[in-house]
């Protein structure tokens, strides 16, 4: 790729670590200027350090006033939003509904799908208007668990669904000013992706789980651990213009699990 992005102005809400974080790199690469919205004070220190024209917000994918905050700030920096990417979302570390504190599910159910959901409608609802003047682009993040079961627990993969039908829904309703895509990598190493608070899992990380490596190489018929940089450049390509008549896809980036 060479300087596919040239000139364009990205919004990457989550993009602190892991496959955002890879694509922060991919983006300013191929000639995007980025603004970044990210949750954690320590991740936004990291992303201020990058060289480039990189702006850095600190806010809350799940409030509609942060995300509207952070739309304005990227237009006042670079004058414009051309595409808008979302990397934001929590884990249930496979959690079946029986095995679901019934005390527990209303929290678990709103934590799960405010952040892996909603946050996706509030970016996209702030983003739309300056992605219409400039005919630009969504591309959020799916997961292989928006197609396939036992890629997560009942609440983790009912949220993936929910993302699929979201991206599809959107590029219906947005067009013909605005692609609508999304990419769903396959499980990844070197992510912060983390369980739920409401079921006390949020000191637990997926990449942290014993023999994960070997794990997701046994199960892809490719028998490749993906890391977030193998995914950043399908990020590139449905931002770009080369993708102008793509509209209501999903890139599955997950080492094949569809053909086996």
């Amino acid at each position: 790729m060479s300087l596919w992005l040239e000139g364009k102005v990205a919004l990457l809400v989550g993009a602190g670590s892991g496959i955002g974080r890879a694509v922060v790199d991919a983006f300013l690469a191929e000639g995007a200027s980025v603004c970044v919205m990210e949750y954690s004070p320590e991740k936004c220190a990291d992303l201020e350090q990058i060289r480039g024209p990189v702006a850095v917000i600190q806010g809350d994918a799940t409030s509609a006033s942060d995300h509207q905050r952070t739309v304005g700030a990227a237009v006042e920096r670079f004058g414009k939003l051309d595409t808008l990417a979302t990397f934001v979302g929590i884990f249930d570390n496979y959690t079946r509904l029986m095995d679901l504190p019934l005390d527990h599910l209303d929290a678990a159910f709103a934590e799960t799908f405010a952040t892996n959901v909603k946050s996706v409608l509030l970016a996209a609802h702030a983003a739309t208007p300056h992605l219409r003047r400039s005919k630009g682009s969504i591309v959020v993040t799916a997961s292989s668990s928006s197609f396939f079961p036992g890629r997560g627990g009942s609440l983790y993969v009912a949220s993936k669904f929910a993302v699929r039908g979201l991206v599809v829904q959107l590029a219906h309703e947005l067009a013909p000013d605005v692609r609508v895509n999304a990419v769903a990598p396959g499980g990844t190493i070197g992510t912060d992706l983390r369980g739920l608070r409401g079921l006390g899992q949020h000191a637990q990380r997926l990449d942290d789980r014993p023999g994960r490596e070997q794990a997701l190489r046994s199960r892809t018929p490719l028998g490749v651990a993906l890391r977030p940089a193998d995914h950043a450049g399908a990020y590139v390509y449905l931002a770009s213009d080369r993708c102008r008549g793509v509209t209501g896809e999903i890139l599955r980036s997950d080492g094949g699990l569809g053909v086996r």
